[in-house]
């Protein structure tokens, strides 16, 4: 099968686009604000049940061989989750599902393009995944070996293994129908599907963690992933009614062309991403026990600080891939750097934070039961070098969605089906700057650990991310994104020397306590009010924006009435 030959066809728009469908049209401001609060609000929940999940791994099982072994477990659900719903997944089907929806609009009398994708690509996701999720069951102990070869258990691991293995079908379908969802503007059940995730763990854990140990937090990530997909199946098929009576009696005189290798490059750049946490687990392997631990957790808490940069892209993704679909470039650039910016500043803002509170934050969350001050101490170093890395993280995840928006898992039939070598090769770019990446992660990663154990595999984390996000920034203006280079830099920069104000003053904070809860407390609010205060001054935008508009709205709270404003009518009357 190749990429220019159709595998199914389906309804294509007519050629001129009627004016009132406005197909590529951004929707508004108060919608996009609306459903970011959405998102975030469940998104929060559940990554605050995650959190809570951490803190009771900690708690009962501490940072030992039988973690370590599970966490070499949870390298499956950790890859999957990656791979089938927060970025390949979605990098294919939302894009897909937009141009679809683009083209119910364009032709509303046609049969309906989103069903007919539907029916296109579903039964065959099924299958793909359920033999998948065999092959990896069955492989589980030549896979333990692979990812952790000095491991002290090899035999519990390859057990968790083989119960987290049942995670990436449900974890396909989940991330399927959320990319469906988004597309058509629904944020709520996706937003909630980590809720479900994380309660389905718990539940699990605390039923079973006296008699089962740590095989229970494995046979929790799989109820939890079952009920992941249950969450979305009922919204899905409500979305799916709406084109169902259109079109039934009428061929379509064009047909979308499904491109099916244009998952290979998406796929494979996700899995290099995850690599990653491949080469710290083997590297982590060889060193004392309760060091991937230790790694583990401090990437759990440092992710906190990226999550709600992502929650941004999650909500603009599907208005970029309209779009893109439709054909405006322009809107697609202007929504893509204002991403970037708004991305950047609050993932600089958690990171300030990390780097200033580490060892108060990991005190307060970890710090009880098997979890002694020296794991406190080992965590927070390693928190305070990943977190160098993270807004690398956060801007890698602004530009890969927008970059494989334009090579669609479909396009129109009337499209060029031959593109130019040199084009064609773009869609490798991304895999080809996450390898370089990954050789600076494993360059630096050999020659530190020796020396710096955990410290070693951290920084070359976060080396080999940060040179990706460079190279990705120059491949997203060869993809054909007009990007402004110089204003992007330019405002990263405010940005960036903003936070290391923040940090150095919240660290200051920090220390004149040694209470964990006032020293978080009171380092915490010296970095929020120095990143704004900086930001404003040195002329970021997306802090001066929302700091003055505080500033307005405080403004009349703090300025009482004269007696001549006292008789006056209400404005307007």
């Amino acid at each position: 099968m190749t990429t220019d030959r159709p595998t199914a066809t389906l309804p294509a728009p007519r050629s001129a686009p009627q004016p009132q469908a406005a197909p590529g049209k951004a929707p508004r401001g108060g919608f996009l604000a609306k459903a970011f609060g959405i998102t975030a609000v469940l998104s929060a929940a559940g990554s605050g049940l995650g959190l809570l999940r951490d803190l009771l791994l900690a708690r009962y099982f501490g940072a030992n061989q039988g973690t370590d072994a599970f966490l070499v477990a949870w390298t499956v659900p950790e890859t999957a989750a990656p791979l089938l719903i927060e970025d390949a997944m979605s990098f294919l089907m939302v894009p897909a599902f937009a141009l679809a929806l683009v083209l119910r609009e364009e032709d509303p009398d046609a049969p309906d393009p989103v069903r007919q994708v539907v029916r296109a690509t579903l039964p065959w996701l099924l299958l793909a995944l359920s033999g998948l999720s065999l092959t990896v069951a069955l492989g589980a102990p030549q896979l333990v070996a692979l990812l952790a070869p000095g491991l002290h258990d090899p035999a519990l691991a390859v057990t968790c293994t083989r119960i987290t293995a049942i995670t990436v079908l449900p974890f396909g379908i989940a991330g399927y129908l959320a990319a469906a969802l988004r597309a058509h503007h629904r944020f709520t059940a996706p937003a909630g599907i980590y809720v479900a995730y994380n309660l389905g763990i718990l539940a699990v854990l605390l039923a079973g963690q006296a008699y089962l140990g740590v095989r229970s937090a494995a046979l929790g990530v799989a109820l939890g992933s079952v009920l992941m997909a249950a969450l979305l199946v009922v919204p899905f098929l409500r979305r799916l009614r709406e084109g169902s009576g259109t079109g039934r009696n009428r061929r379509s005189r064009k047909a979308l062309v499904l491109m099916p290798l244009a998952l290979l490059p998406v796929a494979a750049f996700t899995l290099t991403r995850q690599s990653q946490v491949f080469v710290e687990r083997y590297l982590g392997s060889a060193l004392p026990p309760g060091t991937i631990s230790h790694l583990n957790y401090a990437a759990k808490v440092s992710q906190l600080a990226m999550t709600a940069g992502i929650l941004i892209v999650t909500v603009t993704f599907p208005v970029v891939a309209r779009a893109l679909a439709a054909g405006d470039l322009t809107a697609a650039r202007d929504r893509v750097e204002k991403d970037l910016g708004q991305a950047a500043a609050v993932v600089l803002l958690g990171t300030s934070f990390l780097m200033a509170c580490a060892p108060s934050v990991v005190a307060l969350l970890f710090q009880r039961g098997a979890f002694g001050p020296q794991d406190t101490e080992a965590t927070a170093e390693v928190i305070r070098v990943y977190s160098l890395g993270l807004p690398a993280q956060a801007l890698i995840g602004v530009m890969i969605r927008p970059y494989f928006s334009l090579r669609p898992v479909v396009r129109r039939a009337d499209d060029p089906g031959t593109e130019p070598g040199g084009r064609r090769l773009l869609d490798w770019y991304p895999v080809g700057a996450m390898l370089l990446g990954l050789a600076v992660t494993v360059t630096v990663g050999l020659l530190a650990t020796a020396r710096f154990g955990a410290l070693g595999i951290a920084a070359g984390n976060a080396a080999g991310i940060t040179a990706t996000a460079a190279l990705l920034l120059h491949g997203l203006v060869l993809r054909g994104i007009p990007l402004r280079l110089r204003r992007v830099l330019t405002g990263h920069g405010r940005l960036v020397a903003a936070a290391a104000g923040a940090t150095l003053l919240g660290a200051a904070a920090a220390s004149l306590s040694a209470d964990p809860l006032l020293a978080t407390l009171l380092g915490g609010l010296t970095v929020a009010l120095a990143f704004a205060a900086l930001g404003t001054g040195l002329g970021a935008h997306e802090v001066r924006g929302p700091v003055l508009a505080v500033l307005r709205i405080a403004a009349p709270l703090r300025t009482p009435p004269t007696v001549a404003d006292e008789g006056k009518p209400p404005h307007g009357h």
